[in-house]
């Protein structure tokens, strides 16, 4: 669940515990460590949330509006669903609905599983127009990242959700001076770390039997998941600092 914090004495937006989008950020940064503010505009604009505007035009967001964003989040982390498809079933939870949560990926009810066939989930997609609002970037700068190898394209031209969240974390390192030409050496060690957990869950991937292949999947997020927090360790023992 997520922690929001409660609204103390003060007045205006304080009073009624809105929050600014930077505090949001802080409290979904707890469970999605990789979100950024550019995502987070990326769902207002996709129509995910709604959050209140100051005559100045500064978002205001309500304690609402944080618990949706983190069932998003959660939505496309866990279960690889499109934002579509996201919105629909949030829209039906609000109307009272008992609605289950879809399945990408896998067969439909009453339909047998085809072990040559059977596929993983489905990543959810976004376009090309979809990513440049999200990042607020021009083609030209986008480009540039995949001339680079931080952001690859989708065979048919499309973009997977983590292209947001890459686009947001080149944005924010480049207000600092870091470019992206800078990141390739980034990109390079992200390569070598993710050919290391394919070699570990490669036979898994490979075996007839779709549970084994599903454990694949379990075992591809956890070892991903000790890489990243290894990664980070040896960062910040590298330069002698302690990230909250």
């Amino acid at each position: 669940m997520l922690r929001t914090p409660s609204g103390g004495a003060g007045n205006g937006a304080a009073a009624c515990g809105l929050m600014s989008i930077g505090a949001v950020l802080n409290v979904l940064r707890e469970e999605f460590p990789e979100v950024t503010i550019s995502k987070i505009r990326f769902l207002e604009s996709e129509g995910l949330i709604e959050p209140q505007r100051t005559p100045s035009g500064y978002r205001k967001f309500g304690p609402e509006d944080v618990e949706r964003l983190g069932h998003v989040l959660r939505m496309q982390r866990d279960h690889y669903l499109p934002l579509k498809v996201i919105r629909e079933h949030l829209d039906a939870m609000e109307r009272g609905e008992a609605v289950q949560l879809p399945s990408l990926g896998r067969q439909r009810d009453g339909e047998p599983a085809d072990d040559d066939e059977s596929e993983g989930p489905t990543a959810a997609r976004i376009g090309r127009a979809e990513l440049l609002a999200a990042a607020e970037i021009g083609e030209e700068e986008l480009d540039e990242w995949e001339s680079y190898g931080l952001i690859t394209p989708l065979p048919d031209g499309g973009y997977d959700a983590e292209a947001v969240t890459v686009a947001g974390l080149v944005v924010e390192l480049g207000r600092f001076g870091i470019e992206p030409r800078h990141l390739r050496a980034v990109k390079a060690a992200a390569d070598r770390e993710a050919g290391l957990v394919d070699q570990v869950v490669a036979p898994l991937r490979l075996h007839r039997n779709p549970q084994t292949r599903a454990h694949a999947e379990a075992r591809t997020k956890e070892l991903a998941g000790l890489a990243v927090k290894l990664h980070a360790a040896l960062v910040q023992s590298a330069l002698g600092v302690r990230l909250p």
